[in-house]
């Protein structure tokens, strides 16, 4: 049995895995399940074991209640179980299917509670051996708010080293969850508005373009998601919490696709600010520097006035 250590986590599975809709998972979910994925890779059908204190870290969780992290422990599992995990073959033509962990042992009652996780043998390849992957930094991941950008951030990051990808409507609506409910103006604001405050910072010139169908109407039929493309051996490492704001307000300050409402907005989310922040703070300054030339006016009004009078 490997019990988990929690250093500087770097998430990567197989880019299979992205094929998955995490339907119904919250967002503190998906940080738990993704944690444990970083750590289960490469070890095989072994037992991992992670400490309560251990997981909560790695996961950003921020409830202290044992009883709280147990239920929602095991709310995820509830909902993996619902999950259609499975492998297709390079030809399409065989498709498997399965539960990814067979083993799920929550000890709350241990002097140092515990999780023990196992992966199902058939699960191997999305863990072990990869042979494609999807790899990103577990900090970013669990430091997003919107479970929609937590996926959008795994579907980029799969295409990191192109800078492009372009998604069918149904396809990404899929992947999104997005309820069939939603008409093109709530996708916009309830999907897309949280994606762009929270990627702009991690995906410099990011830009979401909407591709229409010619015709009447002209609905919306995909998506088209641009970046600048990361090196093939860019690292997801932290430089350090000032060097990176400073990475990620450049990102936000020289995106050309966002209004100056849509930087303002994406800064306020960055920095944990309430919205309309950064837009309060840019009004006093116009508003300063408006009085002042206005008393500048009224000095040189005064002063021609004095003269004219001498004259």
């Amino acid at each position: 049995m490997e019990v988990c250590v929690v250093p500087n986590e770097i998430v990567k599975h197989h880019s299979e895995l992205n094929t998955i809709p995490f339907r119904f998972f919250s967002p503190v979910e998906m940080n738990l399940f993704f944690s444990i994925v970083s750590r289960m890779r490469d070890k095989g059908t072994q037992t991992v074991r992670f400490s309560f204190v251990q997981l909560k870290e790695l996961s950003n969780y921020k409830a202290t209640s044992n009883k709280n992290f147990l239920n929602d422990l095991r709310k995820t599992y509830s909902k993996l179980l619902r999950l259609s995990f499975g492998k297709t073959s390079k030809s399409g033509l065989r498709f498997e299917a399965f539960v990814m962990f067979t083993d799920f042992d929550i000890n709350g009652d241990a002097d140092m509670p515990y999780v023990d996780i196992k992966l199902h043998e058939k699960a191997l390849p999305l863990l072990n051996e990869l042979d494609s992957w999807v790899r990103y930094s577990l900090q970013q991941f669990n430091e997003l708010q919107s479970g929609y950008s937590k996926t959008m951030f795994r579907l980029l990051k799969q295409f990191r080293t192109t800078g492009y990808v372009y998604f069918q409507k149904e396809d990404l609506h899929e992947l999104l969850c997005i309820p069939s409910s939603y008409n093109q103006g709530t996708i916009d604001q309830r999907v897309f508005s949280p994606i762009r405050k929270e990627l702009t910072p991690l995906f410099r010139g990011l830009t979401i373009k909407k591709k229409y169908e010619k015709g009447r109407g002209k609905p919306v039929v995909g998506y088209q998601f641009t970046f600048k493309a990361e090196r093939k051996n860019a690292d997801d490492f932290s430089k350090g919490e000032r060097e990176d704001l400073r990475q990620k307000l450049f990102n936000i300050e020289h995106n050309s696709s966002l209004s100056l409402e849509e930087k303002n907005l994406a800064k306020d989310k960055l920095m944990n600010l309430k919205l309309g922040t950064h837009d309060l703070d840019l009004k006093k300054q116009q508003e300063k520097e408006r009085s002042t030339l206005e008393d500048e006016q009224l000095q040189a009004d005064v002063l021609s006035e004095l003269r004219n009078s001498f004259n």
